[in-house]
């Protein structure tokens, strides 16, 4: 089956590659603006006065702008989802690719859980637009709060991990 798989995919190995380091640049570089010069910015000076009113209205309006941008996001992940192991029976390669076993265990365990919370957080039930729409003001507050631990937690591993994927990728060192 794999054999057949890689017959059919390997003439289309580069276009598919094309497809995921696209998705790749947008997935990593979609919500790296606005979260370093919008989020981060605003959410410290509400941190620092938590109940100054101005920056309450910044701060709600900023994540849900965030929370509409980060579709880009959010489709580009899967497509690098799908992609990815195309690539790899396209290419050939089999499970003595250690590079590739590594960036698969790192995509399984820290990136597919932790986009699988973003959505959620950014437009299913955590959507600050949606909770906002529902009336219930405590609940907002939650969300929002909710949805700032989440970057707090999930920053530094993702620049941490991104780097290594990258990195994996670009030079299959074993």
């Amino acid at each position: 089956m794999i054999g057949f798989l890689q017959g059919l995919l390997a003439p289309y190995y580069l276009y598919i590659k094309l497809i995921h380091v696209l998705a790749m640049a947008v997935w990593v570089a979609s919500t790296a603006v606005g979260y370093a010069f919008y989020l981060v910015p605003v959410f410290k000076a509400w941190r620092r006065n938590p109940r100054d009113p101005e920056l309450i209205t910044l701060r709600n309006w900023v994540m849900e702008r965030f929370d509409h941008g980060v579709i880009y996001e959010h489709l580009a992940f899967p497509t690098i989802v799908i992609t990815g192991p195309l690539l790899w029976i396209a290419g050939g390669w089999d499970l003595s690719a250690g590079w590739f076993l590594l960036k698969l265990l790192i995509v399984i365990t820290i990136f597919v859980p932790m986009e699988i919370v973003d959505f959620y957080v950014s437009h299913f039930g955590g959507s600050k637009a949606h909770l906002r729409a529902q009336g219930d003001p405590q609940r907002y507050e939650q969300g929002m709060h909710r949805h700032w631990w989440f970057f707090l937690l999930t920053s530094a591993p993702v620049v941490i991990f991104v780097v290594l994927i990258l990195f994996l990728a670009i030079t299959k060192p074993f």
